[in-house]
């Protein structure tokens, strides 16, 4: 599971959505549940590219390896 800096993780917001919601650190992903991306973090970076977000519905089924939006 990936570990962010909460100050980090108080400022970041879904890139995809007008309203800018903020994202919530589930597992490996941020999460928007306004728009059902997941943005993977690797290395303890956070990917907010739109182009890398995966469905949230694949990463919350279990043994699946996500598939791009």
């Amino acid at each position: 599971m990936a570990v962010l800096n909460p100050d980090l993780l108080a400022i970041l917001a879904c890139p995809a959505c007008d309203d800018r919601p903020p994202l919530e650190l589930r597992g490996d992903y941020l999460v928007c549940d306004q728009c059902r991306r997941a943005y993977p973090i690797r290395d303890e970076i956070p990917i907010l590219l739109v182009e890398e977000a995966v469905p949230l519905e694949q990463v919350e089924r279990e043994g699946e390896p996500p598939k791009q939006v």
